[in-house]
């Protein structure tokens, strides 16, 4: 019971300051589209039996670039759900736009770092042959929505450094076309999915270009520029709002806290706190998420009931219920039951909110952005 009241107060904290509306506005914010994980179901049991416990984190367990059949089933779920408005419901697919090219890694005896786009990673996947063409019918029929994500989900620096230091099992990951063959998400010597850990003058520099970099690919890809940026991991230095302001960001995603990494500091980070509506120095506006559906995390946790709950604070306090949900909880490749299951999961779950709040609006990030600041 006094967990259920501390739940209740935490959300209301994070809900009070900021922009507030009438309206009742659901966005679902999703990451890491575009980003290899675990390339097949073929990989995923030959580690396993080789005694990587890549069982123990879900993102290894369950994710894998995203293929035609895990796009044509989101869709549809989509599609059936309508707002007041009539509009479907959308997701922001927050995206990695390139990964690593391991053959040219490789062929430099891992001395140069290279990478691809993430459309050419899919050239190489079975079932995959299509999924670029179905993001763009997916943009068009306004159920798919593009952000910026990074360039790659890599903090590139380190894992070369390991690679060419040939540590732990980074070798062997890298055989596998893998990353990371880590047992949880904590931050550690060992992880190298916060893209945006520095520790220099030097990686922020890097950082800088891989922003560029990465923006521009974006545009090129998907034939707009991303008004929006998350951080994996949510983990970014504010010297990098400037470049991403340059390269069109207006718009920062988020949880309620940013961990900014202090450099000279292996692994102490600055919490900044975040709402929605929030403006920096540069007039960007920060979107924090209040709800979180992530089944393929907690299978056993009642998700729908919680956003509901959460709903009920957000719309009561005149804020939007903006929704966090990765990637992970819509593959099917490693593991088909678990992608149905969600897909039913989220099926309800939109059912459930436009039943309950029949003048909800369904909403992506960026537009969502757009409204609060020409509110403003």
């Amino acid at each position: 019971m006094f967990r259920k009241h501390f739940d209740f107060l935490k959300w209301c904290l994070i809900n009070l300051p900021g922009w507030r509306t009438h309206r009742k506005i659901v966005v679902i914010e999703s990451d890491d589209w575009g980003s290899i994980r675990t390339p097949s179901l073929e990989v995923y049991k030959t580690l396993v039996k080789k005694g990587f416990r890549l069982d123990k984190l879900a993102y290894n367990r369950y994710d894998s670039l995203e293929s035609e059949d895990d796009l044509r089933l989101l869709f549809e779920v989509l599609h059936n759900v309508k707002d007041k408005t009539g509009n479907p419901a959308i997701i922001t697919a927050n995206t990695i736009v390139g990964n690593p090219d391991f053959d040219k890694i490789r062929e430099s005896n891992f001395k140069e770092y290279y990478w691809e786009p993430f459309i050419e990673t899919m050239k190489r996947y079975p079932c995959h042959e299509n999924s670029y063409y179905l993001m763009k019918e997916g943009i068009k029929r306004r159920l798919y929505k593009p952000q910026f994500h990074g360039r790659e989900h890599l903090n590139v620096k380190r894992w070369m450094k390991s690679l060419q230091e040939n540590s732990g099992n980074m070798r062997t990951a890298f055989d596998f076309r893998m990353y990371d063959l880590s047992e949880s998400v904590r931050i550690s010597e060992n992880s190298f999915m916060e893209a945006f850990n520095l520790r220099s003058e030097v990686e922020l520099a890097f950082q800088k270009d891989s922003i560029s970099e990465g923006l521009a690919l974006f545009e090129q890809i998907f034939g707009f520029r991303s008004s929006s940026f998350i951080a994996p991991c949510y983990t970014w230095s504010r010297s990098l709002n400037e470049t991403l302001l340059s390269g069109g960001v207006t718009i920062l995603q988020g949880n309620y806290f940013q961990l900014e990494p202090r450099i000279g500091d292996k692994h102490k980070f600055k919490r900044i706190i975040h709402f929605t509506g929030q403006k920096n120095s540069l007039g960007q506006v920060y979107l924090v998420r209040n709800a979180a559906f992530e089944p393929s995390q907690a299978p056993d946790f009642n998700f729908i009931e919680e956003i509901l709950r959460r709903g009920n604070i957000a719309f009561g306090l005149g804020k939007p219920l903006i929704i966090g949900s990765h990637r992970l909880n819509y593959i099917g490749s490693i593991d088909q039951k678990n992608r149905d299951r969600n897909l039913l999961l989220l099926s309800r779950l939109l059912h459930s909110i436009v039943t309950r709040w029949p003048d909800v609006e369904f909403m992506s990030s960026d537009e969502l952005g757009v409204l609060i600041k020409d509110s403003n």
